[in-house]
């Protein structure tokens, strides 16, 4: 019986990843123009429109990025290809803390909103429901995901036209008399201070967009920027004019009475109950569609990190429709265990949530800085000024203080949280060092039980001689010892393996210099740990013979790893499939 054929993964469109990231970011005016108002009063949309520059900032920042690396794990990926993959793993750490919280508070505040409407079920139960749910969506395809998010999506951007333009009518139909008793109304501090704070809680509404990055192999090319610019006109227009609607439509206080709801309470104040029930209705769907945000942002990450032997291979295994169901359902688990953790209490899902998405943010623009630094030479589509960089990483430090300001606890709740989530990764990442020490622990335990132990040590070492032995290449132009010594160097302190080729691609009757074939046996006797093996390949480096070579040697391509090409190389690093940058 012929085995069936594995789809190929649809590549998607510009709405359909738009939507994807759009259902997380827009999904913020709920709570975002409140909390605003109650730090910045009546200015606070002038915070919200900071926070659109900011993001404009990013715009360049993410474009430069990932249009010179597009692969998949956002600042994961751009850390591994301009630091170290401890660093890296660092970020992926943040990120996936920060998709955990936003899965978990997303479905957990849209069911509390479907709960004030039908108060007949138990909200912890129909957010584990939701959950799994969005589980199942995603495991079925990201063709299939990105359809409902494209529903969801339009659904709430038609809701939020109706309530701005109610608000709009209501405005000119009751007049600018509470609009002007607002303006006048004295702030508690002076308006810096306001200004700052509105502008720290602000920036909580942009989570969503770091998530195009992590599945930037599954959009259609040139998809990628246009999603960075709908989100940024989504959240620069929407979110400050929701809140100056908000204060010209009732008092200042009364914000912050009704943070919780906000929205529905605005659509109550200008068209009555019904507005009031569908934004809530609204609200309950768009949270969810977060959910399914946070579900194909770790996806692409986790994926991503899996292919690097971060996490176990086992991972990896697909399904017929090209998701990773073993990587959802892990996800699937830890969103569970922080849930039955909190008890469902959103105090320390948002100390998690906020300092892991800012500081996300924050090593997103430092790998950008480093890109510039490290690997001047890689063409990129768009450029983003070092003063633009600087800017945008200001800001989101600004963000970060003025959060922890006005929340101490929550940093001492994002530690509770991070600090195993790193240790677990860490050690994975260490697990060559963590096997050799628990094969000398099992050594000196089992010595008297002689049997326990030659079983121990057969396995620890059949598991040191499979991690050892897979080879990884490197591809030289034939450069010179001290740049051999780096990337020998890399490989020994960031990848487990006692092999490494060598591999020179060279053109019809062209020939290495002498000097070449000496520097290589003088690193050959440098490091006797290690077997170095050069190889010489007559053809055109590219796509074709990488692809080739990888079939023939069985190395995967993320195992496969090349200097910072220059600006004539004819082909775009995503091209090469996967292959990494390292010098």
């Amino acid at each position: 019986m012929n085995e069936r054929k594995k789809r190929a993964p649809k590549k998607l469109k510009q709405f359909a990843a738009t939507a994807i990231c759009g259902n997380d970011i827009t999904s913020s005016c709920l709570y975002v123009s409140a909390l605003c108002i109650v730090y910045a009063g009546q200015y606070a949309f002038i915070s919200l429109l900071i926070v659109g520059l900011v993001l404009f900032f990013f715009r360049k920042i993410y474009g430069e990025a990932v249009g010179a690396l597009p692969l998949n794990g956002g600042a994961y990926n751009i850390l591994l290809n301009t630091t170290s993959k401890g660093n890296a793993s660092l970020a992926a750490c943040l990120t996936i803390l920060s998709y955990m919280a936003t899965a978990v508070l997303s479905a957990s505040e849209a069911m509390k909103y479907l709960h004030s409407i039908f108060p007949v079920f138990s909200v912890i139960i129909a957010t584990m429901v939701i959950l799994t749910i969005f589980l199942l969506l995603t495991i079925s395809g990201i063709g299939e995901s990105s359809i409902v998010a494209i529903i969801i999506f339009i659904i709430h951007l038609s809701v939020l036209l109706l309530l701005i333009c109610s608000g709009i009518y209501y405005v000119a139909v009751t007049g600018f008399d509470l609009t002007k008793i607002n303006f006048h109304t004295p702030l508690q501090g002076s308006l810096s201070k306001a200004l700052f704070l509105g502008f720290s809680v602000a920036m909580l509404g942009i989570t969503g967009f770091e998530t195009s990055a992590n599945f930037v192999e599954e959009q259609k090319p040139g998809v990628f920027p246009k999603t960075l610019r709908n989100m940024w006109i989504a959240v620069t227009i929407i979110n400050p004019v929701i809140a100056l609607i908000g204060v010209m439509i009732m008092p200042l206080n009364e914000a912050g009475a009704h943070k919780e709801a906000f929205l529905s309470f605005m659509g109550n104040i200008t068209s009555g109950h019904w507005l009031a029930l569908v934004v809530s209705l609204d609200a309950a769907i768009v949270l969810s569609g977060a959910v399914l945000t946070a579900f194909i942002g770790v996806s692409g990450l986790m994926k991503r990190m899996t292919l690097d032997r971060i996490f176990p291979q086992i991972l990896l295994k697909e399904n017929l429709r090209g998701s990773s169901p073993r990587i959802l359902i892990t996800f699937f688990i830890l969103c569970l265990s922080i849930l039955f953790i909190t008890g469902g209490e959103l105090g320390p899902l948002a100390g998690v949530y906020t300092i892991s998405f800012l500081s996300v943010m924050a090593f997103f623009g430092l790998g950008n800085l480093l890109l510039k630094i490290k690997r001047s030479r890689l063409p990129r589509p768009e450029y983003a000024a070092p003063s633009i960089v600087m800017l945008g990483i200001l800001g989101i430090l600004i963000a970060l203080y003025g959060n922890v300001k006005l929340h101490p606890a929550y940093l001492v709740v994002f530690l509770q949280y991070f600090i195993p989530a790193f240790l677990i990764i860490y050690l994975f990442l260490k697990r060559k060092a963590v096997i050799t020490y628990s094969l000398m622990y099992v050594n000196k335990i089992f010595d008297t039980i002689s049997r326990a132990s030659v079983f121990s040590r057969l396995q620890l070492t059949k598991q040191m001689r499979k991690l050892n032995k897979q080879p990884f290449v490197y591809f030289t132009k034939g450069d010179n010892i001290s740049v051999l010594n780096k990337v020998i160097i890399y490989v020994k302190e960031n990848e487990i393996t006692q092999k490494l080729k060598i591999v020179t691609i060279l053109q019809k009757e062209q020939q290495l210099n002498e000097t070449f074939v000496r520097d290589f046996e003088t690193l050959d006797r440098a490091y006797p740990d290690i077997k170095i093996e050069y190889i010489q390949v007559h053809g055109t480096f590219g796509p074709e013979i990488i692809n080739r070579l990888s079939k023939e040697w069985n190395i995967p391509h993320n195992f496969m790893f090349i200097g910072s090409p220059g600006d004539h190389f004819p082909h775009r690093v995503s091209d090469l499939g996967g292959v990494r940058l390292i010098i």
